[in-house]
C-alpha cells in the first residue's frame, strides 16, 4: 500500500482534484466561458476543415512574415485576458470602501494584479514588439528570411506555451500573489508554499528562452543579412531600434533566467540564495531582477520609437529630420538603460552616493529621448501632414509620453521617490510610459504595416474610434492615480477606508471602461476590414507612399520576399528608387532556395511546457520522462537534414509578372 502511495506521489506530486478552484465562482464562470468559446472555435475550425491548413501553412511555418503575424495574434488574445484582470481591479477598487469588501477576496485580488502585470509585459507587449520586428525587419533590410528560420518558429512556440502555463494557473491551482516581480521573502517557500510562484517561474523560464533565442536570431539577421549597399548608417530607423532592442534582449534575458533558476532552487531544494540567513541576501534578487527589468522597459519602447520615426516621415511627406542624431540617441539610450536600474529601489538604503549616481543617470537618459521628440517635431514642421490613424497614434504618443517622462524625472530625485515610491503615483507613471509609449506604438505599427501584410488597409472610422477611446480612456484612468499618489494612497490595496477617495477610483474605473471600448473598436476594425477588404485593397503595393525598402516588394509579399536581392544606394531607399527610376528586373528568374516547414518547434516547445508543468506540481516521474522526450526530440530534429525546397522558376515568373502588372497599373 505504501509503495503504491509513493508511486502515485511520484506521478501526480501535489496535483489533486482539490487544485481545481470549485470554491471560486468567478473562476468557475471564467472556466465555463473559456470552454464555451473554445468549443465554438474548435467547431468552426472543424466545420470549415481548417485544421490541415493551420498546421501546414501556419503552425509549422518558418516564414518570418507568418510567424510575426502569429506573435501579434497571440498578443491580442492575451491582451483580452490581461485587460479583463485590469477591469476587475478597477471595479474592485471603485466599490471596496468601508463595510463593502467588494467582489474579489484579498488572496484572489493579489493573484489578479500579479497576473495582470506578468501577462501585459511578457505576453502582450513582448509578442507585439517581437511580431512587428519579425515581420518588418527582413523586408526592410532586403533579406528573404531571418538568419535561423527554424529557431524563429521554435521561439514563437516557446512564448506561446509560456502563456499557456499562465492561463493554466487560472483553472488548476493558482497564480502567484507576490506582484509581477516576485520579490523574496514573499516569493520564498515559507511565505508562498503553494504552486503560484512555481507557475510564475516556469512560465517565464519557458517564454524567456523563446525571447532570448529570438533576440539572437534578429541580431544575426540585421548584422549579417543586409542587402548590398546597406551599411549601418543606411539602415531604416526601425531596423536600428530593432537591433538595439535585440542586443538588450541578448544581454538582459540570461540574467532573468539565472535569477529565476536561483529562486526555484531556493524553493525546491532549500538553497539560500535569497533568504536572510545561511549567507543569502534578498536584496540581491531585487538587484538582479531590475538589472533585467529596466533594460526590459527599453526593449519594449525602442521599437515603438522606430515605428514612430517611420510613420512621422511617411505622413509628413518628408525625410526623417536628423537621421544620424536619431541613431546616436538610440545607441545612447541602449547603453544608459544599463546604468539606471537602482532607481527602482532608492528606498533600499544604498546610501546617498549610490542613490545620487543612479538619480543623475536617470535624468541623463531623458536627454536622448527628448532629442527624438524634437526630431519628430522638426520632421512634421512644414510637412504635408496626413492625420490618418497611424499618425493619430503617433501624436497621441508624443503628448502622453512627454508627460510620463516628466513624472519619471521627478521620480528620479531620490527624496521625492522616498515619498512617492510605494504610492499610486508610481503606478500612474509606469502606465503612462508603457501605454503611451509601447501600446500606442504597437497599435500605430499594426495600422501602418497591416496593408503590407495583407494587401488592404484597415478601416479608418473604427481605427479612429479605437484611438480616441484609448486616448481619452487613458487620461481618465490614470490621471486620478497621480492625484491619489500625491495624496499618499498606497498601491497594491484592494480595500480603502477613506470614502473621500472613492470618486477618484470611480473615475479611474470609467477610464478603464473607455479603454475597453477602444479594444472592442480595434477588434471591430479588424472584422469590418476583412469583410470589406475588396473595397479597402490597394493594388499599388505602396499603400502609404512608404519610404523604406520593404515597400519595394508587393503587398502582401510572396514567400521569398524578393525575386532579386535589392541593392541600396541611399538611407531612404524607396524614395531613392523612385527618384532614379531603378527598373525592376523582368527576366532571368531562377528557382529560389527556401527552408521547409517543420513541426519540430511546436513539439519541442510543447514538451518544454509539459516539463515545466510537471516541475510546478512536483510530478517527478513525468518531469524526468518529459525531459528525456525533450532531449530525444531535439536530437532527432538536429539530424533531420531534409528541410529545404526550391520554388520553381516558372512560379517566380508568374508571381513577378503579376506584381509588375499591378505596379505598372498604378504608374
Amino acid at each position: 500500500m505504501s509503495d503504491n502511495f509513493d508511486l502515485i506521489k511520484l506521478i501526480f506530486g501535489r496535483l489533486s482534484l482539490e487544485a481545481i478552484p470549485y470554491h471560486e465562482p468567478i473562476l468557475i464562470g471564467t472556466f465555463a466561458m473559456v470552454l464555451l468559446g473554445g468549443a465554438v472555435v474548435l467547431g468552426l475550425l472543424t466545420k470549415y476543415r481548417l485544421w490541415g491548413m493551420l498546421w501546414r501553412d501556419w503552425f509549422t511555418s518558418i516564414d518570418h512574415k507568418r510567424i510575426g503575424i502569429m506573435y501579434i495574434v497571440l498578443a491580442i488574445v492575451m491582451l483580452l485576458r490581461g485587460f479583463a484582470d485590469a477591469l476587475m481591479m478597477r471595479a474592485q477598487q471603485a466599490i471596496s470602501f468601508g463595510d463593502n469588501a467588494g467582489f474579489l477576496p484579498p488572496h484572489h485580488y493579489d493573484q489578479v494584479f500579479t497576473a495582470h502585470g506578468v501577462i501585459m509585459i511578457f505576453f502582450v507587449a513582448m509578442p507585439l514588439v517581437t511580431g512587428l520586428m519579425n515581420y518588418v525587419v527582413p523586408l526592410q533590410i532586403g533579406a528573404r528570411d531571418v538568419a535561423f528560420p527554424f529557431l524563429n518558429n521554435f521561439s514563437f512556440w516557446m512564448t506561446t506555451f509560456g502563456a499557456l502555463l499562465v492561463m493554466a494557473s487560472l483553472f488548476v491551482g493558482e497564480f502567484a500573489r507576490t506582484g509581477w516581480l516576485a520579490y523574496p521573502p514573499l516569493s520564498g517557500i515559507l511565505y508562498s508554499p503553494d504552486v503560484g510562484v512555481d507557475y510564475y517561474i516556469w512560465a517565464l523560464q519557458v517564454a524567456g528562452v523563446g525571447t532570448l533565442l529570438s533576440g539572437i536570431n534578429l541580431v544575426v539577421t540585421i548584422v549579417k543579412m543586409r542587402a548590398p549597399g546597406m551599411n549601418m548608417m543606411k539602415m531604416p530607423v526601425f531596423t536600428w531600434t530593432s537591433l538595439c532592442t535585440n542586443v538588450l534582449i541578448v544581454a538582459a534575458f540570461p540574467v532573468l533566467t539565472a535569477v529565476l533558476a536561483m529562486l526555484s532552487l531556493d524553493r525546491v531544494f532549500g538553497t539560500n540564495f535569497f533568504t536572510n540567513d545561511m549567507g543569502g541576501n534578498a536584496m540581491m534578487y531585487v538587484n538582479l531582477i531590475w538589472i533585467w527589468g529596466h533594460p526590459e522597459v527599453y526593449i519594449l519602447v525602442l521599437p515603438a520609437f522606430g515605428i514612430f520615426s517611420e510613420i512621422v516621415s511617411t505622413f509628413s511627406g518628408k525625410r526623417l529630420f536628423g537621421y544620424t542624431s536619431m541613431v546616436y540617441a538610440t545607441v545612447v539610450i541602449t547603453i544608459l538603460s544599463y546604468l539606471v536600474w537602482l532607481h527602482h529601489f532608492f528606498t533600499m538604503g544604498s546610501g546617498a552616493s549610490v542613490n545620487s549616481f543612479f538619480g543623475i543617470t536617470t535624468m541623463i537618459i531623458s536627454i536622448p529621448t527628448g532629442a527624438k521628440i524634437f526630431n519628430w517635431l522638426f520632421t512634421m514642421y512644414r510637412g504635408r501632414i496626413r492625420f490618418e490613424v497611424p499618425m493619430l497614434w503617433t501624436i497621441g504618443f508624443m503628448v502622453t509620453f512627454v508627460i510620463g517622462g516628466m513624472t519619471g524625472v521627478l521620480l528620479a530625485v531620490p527624496p521625492a521617490d522616498f515619498v512617492l515610491h510605494n504610492s499610486l503615483f508610481l503606478i500612474a507613471h509606469f502606465h503612462n510610459v508603457i501605454i503611451g509609449g509601447v501600446v500606442f506604438g504597437m497599435f500605430a505599427g499594426i495600422n501602418f504595416w497591416f496593408p503590407k501584410a495583407f494587401g488592404f488597409k484597415l478601416n479608418e472610422f473604427w481605427g479612429k474610434c479605437s484611438f480616441w477611446f484609448w486616448f481619452v480612456g487613458f487620461y481618465l484612468a490614470f490621471m486620478p492615480l497621480y492625484v491619489l499618489g500625491l495624496m499618499g494612497v498606497t498601491r497594491r490595496l484592494s480595500h480603502f477606508d477613506d470614502p473621500s477617495l472613492q470618486i477618484w477610483f470611480v473615475a479611474a474605473a470609467l477610464g478603464a471602461g473607455l479603454i475597453a471600448l477602444g479594444i472592442g473598436s480595434f477588434l471591430i476594425q479588424i472584422a469590418v476590414s476583412i469583410r470589406d477588404r475588396k473595397k479597402l485593397a490597394d493594388v499599388t503595393g505602396d499603400p502609404w507612399n512608404g519610404r523604406t525598402l520593404e515597400w519595394s516588394t508587393s503587398s502582401p509579399p510572396p514567400a521569398y520576399n524578393f525575386a532579386f536581392t535589392p541593392v541600396v544606394h541611399d538611407n531612404d531607399a524607396w524614395a531613392d528608387m523612385k527618384k532614379h527610376d531603378y527598373k525592376r528586373p523582368l527576366g532571368d528568374f531562377v528557382e529560389i532556395h527556401m527552408p521547409k516547414n517543420t513541426g519540430a518547434g511546436f513539439i519541442i516547445a510543447a514538451l518544454s511546457a509539459a516539463v515545466g508543468f510537471a516541475m510546478i506540481w512536483h510530478m517527478w516521474l513525468p518531469a524526468v520522462a518529459g525531459f528525456v522526450a525533450l532531449c530525444v526530440a531535439t536530437i532527432v530534429h538536429t539530424f533531420n537534414y531534409n528541410r529545404d525546397y526550391y520554388i520553381p522558376a516558372d512560379e517566380v515568373v508568374r508571381v513577378e509578372a503579376e506584381r509588375t502588372r499591378l505596379l505598372n497599373s498604378h504608374v
